[in-house]
């Protein structure tokens, strides 16, 4: 175990507030496991707990690898994956649209495993550091819209695009992240408000089209309006129930919560294990428990917001903040998705809530925090070290 902890470098903070969201989201997985167990009809809910197991040690060991690598190869792998990951969103489009009558136009199967992969959440990862990479390359120079419309705009289009047909509300998040990395990264607001103006004018036309074209696209325009109507109108409607239950179980919940395990809304709420997990713990374990749990969310961004502050270089400044910002943002909206206070988007809590992509997209994200955090600590060693004569003469004898 000492030689575990021994090899695990970077923030500690940041390995800290990780492992306790992982080992946390046992409880609450396992709980709400009992609704899928009878949705599959095999009443088995330890099979869940797992299947959550390995999709968490199989994260674990990706931040560990990842954390491992020098923070500058990121550079190079980002042009190298950009390719891959549109090829990836491509065939994800052209593959069929349900499997076992449910839409999975977001997922491809991967043969040998059988199991599903999310190709849109490796691509915001990918996205990030492409335009991280990007923003610190012209960091001292002028910037001209026409010269970053090729290396920079276009990439993150296309993704988006892509993206946009099967997941509106990833797309979405996708572009508000980008423009809040180029804004960090000094481009100019007023090529930023092109930008803006020109994805609004894509969005509009793209639902035109759809709602010109209804059958190239079943039902997605649709739902999405529909989720913005029902949040839009205070009158509760069938579209609004899987956000009805969730305010139960949030009021059932009270101050300390029913207790580990006992959650009612579970066995009524859909998505009760990924999507409204958030409504589960504040069910189970209060708004004390729900609190505890925002909070070390935003601690774990004040630990992100430190070590971008403490990078040496301008790309590892945007790195950090450019693959972590999306953790905490994504948190936050599924927390307002469960109260209410935004509109349903089919976000996950990260590192709480059932789902392998989720669970190794975020520790891949963190693994990419931790090797940046790691090289300022081999600088700060190498300066203790230089001041240090006597050490400098035994490590040469």
């Amino acid at each position: 175990m000492k030689s575990l902890l021994k090899n695990l470098k970077g923030d500690r903070l940041i390995w800290s507030i990780a492992a306790l969201l992982a080992i946390f989201s046992f409880l609450p997985v396992y709980s709400a496991a009992s609704n899928l167990a009878y949705v599959s009809g095999n009443g088995n809910t330890f099979g869940f707990f797992i299947k959550h197991l390995v999709h968490l040690f199989l994260g674990f060991s990706i931040m560990y690898g990842i954390h491992k690598i020098p923070y500058r190869y990121f550079r190079g792998l980002s042009m190298v994956m950009l390719p891959v990951v549109v090829v990836l969103l491509v065939v994800t489009m052209l593959q069929g649209t349900t499997i076992d009558g449910a839409n999975a136009s977001r997922w491809i199967q991967i043969p040998i495993v059988n199991m599903s992969f999310q190709t849109s959440t490796l691509a915001m990862v990918v996205l990030m550091v492409y335009v991280a990479r990007y923003m610190s390359k012209i960091n001292d120079k002028k910037i001209t819209f026409k010269e970053s419309i090729l290396p920079l705009w276009m990439p993150v289009f296309l993704i988006l695009i892509l993206i946009l047909p099967a997941n509106f509300s990833t797309a979405a998040i996708m572009f508000v992240m980008v423009m809040m990395l180029v804004f960090l990264g000094g481009y100019p607001i007023k090529y930023l408000a092109v930008i803006i103006g020109a994805g609004i004018l894509s969005l509009t036309m793209f639902i035109l089209v759809a709602k010109a074209f209804p059958d190239a696209m079943p039902n997605r325009v649709d739902t999405w309006m529909s989720r913005i109507e029902s949040f839009a109108n205070e009158e509760v409607t069938e579209e609004d129930y899987q956000i009805e239950k969730a305010k139960i179980a949030i009021a059932s919940g009270g101050i300390r919560g029913v207790g580990p395990g006992k959650s009612l809304q579970k066995n009524f709420l859909p998505q009760s294990s990924s999507d409204f997990i958030y409504a589960i713990i504040v069910e189970e374990y209060g708004l004390i428990g729900g609190l505890v749990l925002m909070v070390s969310y935003l601690w774990l961004l004040f630990r992100i917001v430190i070590v971008a502050q403490k990078s040496e270089t301008i790309f590892g400044k945007l790195l950090v903040l450019g693959v972590g910002l999306p953790i905490v943002f994504q948190a936050l909206i599924n927390m307002a998705v469960a109260v209410q206070l935004f509109p349903v988007t089919g976000q996950t809590l990260p590192l709480i809530s059932s789902g392998g992509t989720s669970i190794w997209m975020t520790c891949l994200s963190v693994g990419i925090i931790l090797s940046v955090s790691v090289k300022r600590e081999e600088i700060k060693e190498q300066e203790n070290a230089e001041e240090n004569p006597l050490e400098i003469l035994s490590e040469t004898i």
